[in-house]
């Protein structure tokens, strides 16, 4: 049997009640910017293991660092808020991927074992792991830890060169790096193997700590996404690259480094 022509209006005008409702309801937590949504309306929500300086370091909600300004002016680009959770990195990228942030931001590593779980933007700084004692130390090159008590950050690229690529008696974990190196100027370890810029950075606070050489491992950092969170990796990675080209991201280096980080014998290029 046919429908009249009047119950094919009241059907249509049901269906355009129902659209209506699907495309107004149910999403209020999210923020749709062009073709990406976030997980706050208005706010651009990252992932950040705090403190790591000088990369992100400080108290909430005015974290300062390297990463913390990049991330605030691609949000600001966006139109949207920078919001930063402090997070520890052992778990960041496990918590990135059920969905308690839009981004991580936190001088990560780009690396294929960790591109199983997440996606990364496009690469922006490059670096280097490094080697640091107490000043006076016997040890000068990464072969004289052979035998000798290495400290790491826990989840880190660090850690994995100490375990894969030194003869080191063990390898000490600290979930923060400033523990590490804390632990190197209590004795605990006899050197700690980190991200050059961030040691190199630290010898400012731990002075009786020196960075002596740097391992070359062509590492690079990038911005990590859910898998699947193609629209918003590509609008960061479209803001991303002016800054890159433009000298911002240079600038954001000198301003927080004073000049090129680890320029030791050994450093890479």
């Amino acid at each position: 049997m046919k429908p009249t022509k009047s119950a094919l209006i009241a059907l249509l005008a049901l269906l355009a009640t129902v659209l209506v409702a699907v495309g107004c309801g149910g999403d209020d937590n999210k923020n749709s910017s062009g073709k990406f949504t976030t997980i706050n309306s208005g706010k651009l929500t990252v992932g950040s293991d705090i403190p790591y300086p000088p990369f992100e370091f400080g108290r909430s909600p005015d974290y300062k660092g390297f990463d913390v300004d990049l991330v605030k002016e691609i949000a600001n680009k966006l139109g949207l808020e920078a919001e930063f959770v402090k997070t520890p990195f052992d778990t960041i990228f496990r918590n990135l991927a059920q969905g308690k942030f839009d981004m991580v931001a936190t001088a990560s590593t780009i690396s294929a074992e960790r591109e199983k779980e997440v996606d990364f933007s496009d690469p922006y700084f490059a670096a280097d792991q490094s080697l640091m004692v107490k000043k006076g130390s016997d040890i000068k090159t990464v072969e004289d830890v052979n035998g000798k008590v290495v400290g790491a950050q826990l989840g880190t690229t660090g850690a994995d060169y100490a375990k894969d690529k030194t003869k080191a008696k063990s390898v000490r974990t600290y979930d923060l790096i400033d523990d590490a190196f804390k632990a190197l100027e209590a004795g605990q370890v006899e050197a700690v193997i980190n991200d050059c810029p961030v040691s190199s950075y630290a010898q400012k606070e731990h002075t009786s700590l020196a960075v002596v050489q740097a391992l070359t491992t062509h590492e690079s950092y990038g911005f990590a996404f859910p898998s699947g969170s193609d629209a918003l990796r590509e609008a960061v990675n479209k803001e991303l690259a002016p800054l890159k080209e433009d000298g911002s991201v240079e600038k954001l280096s000198l301003k927080w480094f004073g000049e090129e980080p680890c320029k030791l014998e050994g450093a890479g290029t």
